[in-house]
């Protein structure tokens, strides 16, 4: 049902029933690592690309979260998902391999929130009776199209983010015991006129503000609401920026906890990953694997998972294009068995 001007409350409250998180190596040095299903100690997964091996986390993470659920592929109506790769080639080939129906979305590192927010909707609709929605992201891949390969060994500036290698599935379904989806918000795109590859964080705080303030407009909630607000992957640079905006604007996010996946995920002061975590796989994996946990042991109640994403191309880079953001938000609270 559509809640102010663009969100929307899922009255049938789709249940998470389960999920998968699969990593890399780096990942699994950091401090949520115990949180994640699978841990490769491999950036290659035994594949002989990186292209190969991102698609192989993939369809791991899938298979956990139907291994999760006591679920077979067939029993799935749709397979929604997305990733970094021209043509969304991580989740295409890889829902080749499911064989599910399939619907490919694009919203970059925002594409968890997204996907979570539609399968949400077609469940709540009554279009399906479970629905996956995945994403991934890995340092070698998304660094190689975006920027330069690692291994051309460039030095980074402090601003620059750190690309998680790892992939997030969410299944769900209409009735079942785990968290609850209950509601979401779609961003808007915002535009500062930052043109810097390697100041993301900057590029996207504008835009998650944006959208968190749309949210709690729209839904008439204060963010205490919330035992946590987090964004996806602003990182250091970007969460700073992001609470300098909150200020500005008068928003109490001081009411609630807020964090930033792309903090969580790493240990800055122990691992080199410059200002913190970024990628598809950083909001997908914290959130699945690390904050949902949390929700299932009682420690929060009721969440804010806002994805960011910055919608830029080495195409649109080449050009002289600014980069364009956008930020979707989903609320996620602690369930129960629901007949």
């Amino acid at each position: 049902m559509l809640k102010g001007h663009q969100s929307w409350i899922f009255e049938n409250r789709p249940v998470i029933l389960s999920t998968g998180t699969v990593v890399g190596p780096d990942e699994g040095q950091g401090p949520i690592s115990e949180d994640f299903d699978i841990v490769h100690g491999d950036l290659t997964v035994g594949q002989k690309t990186w292209e190969k091996a991102e698609k192989a986390l993939l369809e791991e993470a899938a298979a956990r979260a139907l291994d999760n659920a006591g679920l077979t592929g067939g029993q799935i109506q749709f397979y929604i998902g997305g990733d970094l790769m021209n043509q969304i080639i991580s989740n295409t080939f890889a829902a080749r391999t499911l064989g599910m129906p399939y619907i490919g979305i694009f919203g970059a590192c925002s594409t968890s929130m997204e996907g979570l927010a539609l399968a949400a909707q077609l469940m709540d609709s009554g279009a399906a009776n479970y629905v996956m929605a995945g994403t991934s992201s890995h340092n070698c891949t998304a660094e190689k199209q975006f920027r330069y390969p690692t291994e051309y060994g460039s030095q980074k500036p402090p601003t620059a983010q750190y690309t998680v290698t790892g992939a997030g599935v969410a299944l769900l379904g209409k009735k079942g015991d785990g968290p609850v989806v209950t509601s979401a918000t779609i961003g808007r795109i915002v535009d500062m006129g930052i043109k810097d590859p390697f100041n993301m964080g900057a590029a996207m705080a504008p835009a998650a503000v944006d959208t968190i303030q749309a949210h709690c407009r729209d839904l008439n909630r204060e963010p205490g609401y919330y035992d946590l607000i987090v964004t996806g992957d602003l990182a250091l640079v970007g969460s700073n920026i992001a609470r300098e905006l909150f200020h500005k604007h008068k928003f109490p996010i001081e009411q609630t906890t807020y964090d930033d996946c792309g903090l969580i995920v790493y240990d800055r002061e122990k691992q080199s990953v410059q200002a913190g975590g970024s990628g598809c796989g950083c909001s997908a994996t914290v959130t699945y694997g690390h904050l949902l946990k949390r929700i299932k042991k009682g420690e929060l109640k009721r969440i804010l998972v806002v994805a960011t994403g910055a919608l830029l191309s080495p195409l649109s880079f080449q050009q002289g294009e600014s980069i364009p953001c956008i930020a979707h938000a989903v609320s996620i609270e602690s369930g129960g068995l629901y007949s």
